[in-house]
């Protein structure tokens, strides 16, 4: 216990002499009694103040929260006893709730703070808050390893970075803590932390510089749009416009509205085409193939498409190899786009809209900041922007209700207690930017200051967020193996499914057979139990039996085969055929689609015949069958009917109604070719095609 405590007390003064080198040093008010030398004493008091059970480094956390808020420990800790249920206040987890509890009142007090990105003693001091998140109580400090001390986990990460929206967001914060820490063994170094917090504060002040200048001003001041990319002002990256057969390159400009692109002059841009994305204009965004004369070689592009346009818009991010730039372009256009659909599709409006869009807008710079220091993102852009990762994960739709309604409802809290403290949970992504100089400081009287990280409990969208992870994982193994068993080639293709369609055909030629009275013992018996099941009613019984003795054997195989692989489908690979034989086939097999579609159009052109009343012998006929029907439906009871059905399609094959049947299917035929078809004219067209220029 003497080796512990001494351990301990050296881990202290370690802590002690790091907050005296400046690591934890911002600029607030301070009392007279305050000593910096010491981090467990009291800004007023000037006494020595600590946490019972909290680890060395949560106590330096608690500490320097305390003097960031100018308040005492012994306040901070009477304020939580107060505010915090009894199950937040549970002795076993006291010590990570309180450090959560100190952490978000102070990183809303220090977020106030103009520029607090650019200063390295927060990006410290947030870092040392996730550390000491994973070992918040005294009784654990001593098993962590001494490797991992400097570094921190995915779990750690997603706790406490979501408290500033600048930093991270709760839906992509496990996707943006991959990508930071794919380099690192899945743990997050300070080094990397920093660097990603550096550019995300360069791409804070590019945005705001972008949207303050004169940059298409003009069109931008109406919504008060922010600019959030601009690509085509370099010649080493352009950026092509296709409309029709035209191309021209230009600037792109993505605001959080629209999409604007300027076309090349020869000293300046031509007037900029609005592309919207805020409206529902039924817009479609996808990528594009494009090539020279209308060809699809490249993937490269991105298209647009809406109701205002008379044809789509195609725009070209050329790259030496690969297409990460449309991608990206790709990503960030839908994110505009699927925010706005949120809107609409939820109706929020005022305050709450303005802060979605900067949810959007701080995917997106987020974003940039992981592209700017080349941190490898999986070559997904969309798992670290919330609308899109929404939009392709299972569940996704379930996030986004969960997120108006917590939107509804904090309006509602706001409303009915405006004095609610922000203490037990974190900022909004509105206040925050305000306090970046990127969102006028005005109207405060509508500033959200709840947001969604709650202490010591996970909040609704967490729990959506973390279900729809958790299936998103296993849509991903059932993936890997649909991606595992493709093969290539038709005649390969062809021979399994054949295979795995055996047993239907088995049953198939099985009923076959039995129409065809080859053992007429089997098809008499089979046909008297058909007849009495369908003259008693029976036929939904039969179906339900059916349904529930499939669901016994899937249950039986299941328990049966507990921790066995599954069974493989083994074919035979069919022969290889050389490059003529494979031309053949494929001229064979569009010979006879072209077969099967001349057939159909000739039934349809005989139909329409019949319809017209055009042969009138065959019509006559067509006429007092459709009659006979109309009656035997009206009158007789459907039971009879279906039985009559059964008789005649199944006993057409017997030894009593074999010559009746093929003298009446004589006459069917002979009947069928006695129809004309429909006349057809097929016109060229001689009208030019209308091209834009």
């Amino acid at each position: 216990m003497a080796m512990m405590s001494r351990t301990r007390d050296l881990l202290m003064e370690g802590f002690e002499g790091f907050v005296r080198d400046g690591s934890f040093k911002w600029p607030v008010p301070r009392r007279a009694g305050d000593d910096d030398d010491d981090p467990g004493r009291s800004p007023s008091s000037g006494k020595s103040a600590s946490v019972a059970g909290l680890s060395p480094m949560a106590s330096v956390v608690v500490s320097r929260c305390s003097r960031i808020l100018d308040v005492t420990i012994e306040d901070m800790i009477y304020d939580f006893d107060m505010q915090a249920s009894d199950s937040i206040k549970h002795p076993r987890n006291y010590a990570r709730n309180f450090l959560e509890y100190c952490c978000f009142r102070a990183l809303a007090q220090v977020s106030q703070v103009a520029g607090y990105l650019a200063d390295k003693s927060l990006r410290r001091l947030t870092f040392d808050m996730m550390l000491a998140w994973e070992v918040p109580s005294s009784s654990g400090q001593l098993t962590v390893k001494v490797e991992v001390d400097s570094t921190v986990s995915l779990e750690a990460f997603s706790r406490i970075a979501p408290a500033i929206p600048t930093i991270a967001d709760v839906v992509t914060s496990s996707n943006l803590f991959d990508a930071l820490s794919s380099t690192s063994g899945g743990r997050l170094p300070f080094p990397v932390y920093d660097k990603y917090l550096a550019g995300l504060d360069r791409a804070v002040k590019k945005m705001k510089a972008q949207s303050e200048s004169s940059l298409l001003s003009g069109l931008r001041s109406q919504r008060g749009e922010r600019v959030l990319e601009v690509d085509g002002t370099l010649t080493t990256q352009p950026v092509l416009e296709h409309v029709g057969i035209s191309t021209w390159p230009g600037r792109l400009t993505l605001t959080d509205h629209a999409l604007y692109f300027e076309a090349v002059k020869v000293v300046t841009f031509d007037k900029p085409k609005a592309y919207e994305l805020a409206e529902d204009l039924k817009q479609v965004v996808k990528p594009e193939l494009t090539g020279p004369w209308g060809s699809r070689l490249f993937d490269k592009a991105v298209m647009y498409k809406s109701t205002t346009l008379t044809e789509p818009v195609i725009i070209e991010f050329p790259e030496l190899a690969g297409h990460s730039r449309r991608d990206y372009w790709l990503a960030i256009i839908s994110e505009v786009l699927y925010v706005h659909r949120f809107l609409r599709k939820f109706d929020i409006n005022g305050v709450d809209k303005e802060e979605i869009i900067l949810k959007a807008s701080l995917g997106i710079l987020r974003l940039q900041a992981i592209e700017e220091l080349a941190f490898p993102v999986s070559s997904r852009y969309e798992s670290l922007l919330m609308f899109n990762l929404c939009d392709k994960l299972p569940g996704g739709d379930v996030i986004l209700e969960t997120l108006a309604s917590a939107i509804s409802s904090r309006s509602s809290a706001q409303v009915n207690k405006p004095g609610m403290s922000i203490g037990m949970r974190s900022m909004s992504a509105l206040a925050v930017l305000s306090n970046l100089g990127v969102v006028s400081p005005g109207n405060n009287s509508e500033r959200l200051s709840v947001g969604e990280i709650v202490v010591g409990e996970m909040s609704s969208l967490q729990k959506a967020v973390t279900e729809s992870m958790n299936n998103y994982k296993k849509v991903e193994l059932a993936q890997a193996t649909v991606d595992g068993v493709k093969v290539d080639g038709l005649d390969t293709n062809l021979v399994v499914m054949k295979e795995l369609l055996s047993p239907v055909s088995e049953l198939w030629r099985f009923l076959v057979s039995l129409a065809l009275w080859d053992e007429p013992l089997k098809s008499l018996v089979f046909c008297l139990l058909s007849s009495f099941i369908i003259i008693r009613g029976w036929v939904v019984y039969f179906v339900v039996m059916v349904l529930l003795l499939s669901a016994a054997f899937m249950l039986l195989t299941r328990l049966t085969s507990q921790g066995k692989p599954m069974t493989e489908v083994k074919v035979s690979s069919p022969p290889s055929m050389n490059t003529m034989e494979q031309l053949l086939a494929v001229q064979n097999a569009i010979s006879k689609v072209e077969e099967l579609v001349q057939d159909a159009n000739i039934v349809l052109l005989k139909i329409r015949a019949l319809l017209l009343a055009f042969p009138s012998q065959a019509t006559d006929k067509a006429i007092l069958a459709l009659l006979m029907m109309a009656l035997s439906l009206a009158f007789l009871p459907t039971r009879l009917l279906v039985l009559a059905m059964f008789l005649e399609v199944f006993t057409n094959n017997s030894p009593l109604r074999r010559a009746s049947t093929e003298r009446c299917t004589r006459r069917l035929r002979e009947w069928w070719f006695s129809i004309p078809a429909a006349p057809v004219v097929v016109e060229k067209d001689n009208k030019e095609d209308k091209k834009t220029r």
